[in-house]
């Protein structure tokens, strides 16, 4: 199994980044793809949660109405397009999957500290004018 994010970058405030997370022997359609962020000295920050059998989602609150989250099950890519960006999503971004983790739960630290079973290496999104 192989999850690897691209897509991130420098953008300025307000700018947009569509972030991609490549998916390798998982179906999409049977286990769902968190995303979530960390900055150095801060704890892991979820982002959303996408997929898997019970159809839920989550978004955390910061993302709301700026970030969505999407899936491409013929490609195996999950992406995550950010939008109106501001400072403080400067972070480092994984994507994560676990066959035990259920989107359906609406606590932001269920997502920050799971242990999940398989995690990308990051994609680094610096957000400053």
């Amino acid at each position: 199994v192989q999850l690897v994010e691209s897509g991130g970058g420098l953008a300025q405030p307000g700018g947009s980044l569509r972030l991609s997370c490549a998916v390798s022997d998982l179906n999409l359609d049977h286990i769902a793809i968190v995303w979530f962020r960390q900055v150095p000295g801060k704890e892991r920050e979820g982002v959303s949660c996408f997929g898997g059998r019970d159809g839920e989602t989550y978004t955390a609150n910061f993302a709301k109405n700026r970030f969505t989250t999407t899936k491409d099950t013929t490609k195996n890519l999950v992406y995550l397009q950010m939008t109106n960006l501001e400072p403080e999503d400067t972070a480092l971004y994984h994507c994560a999957a676990d066959e035990g983790v259920s989107c359906r739960y609406r606590s932001d630290r269920y997502y920050s500290v799971y242990r999940y079973d398989y995690i990308g290496q990051g994609t680094q999104v610096t957000v400053a004018s």
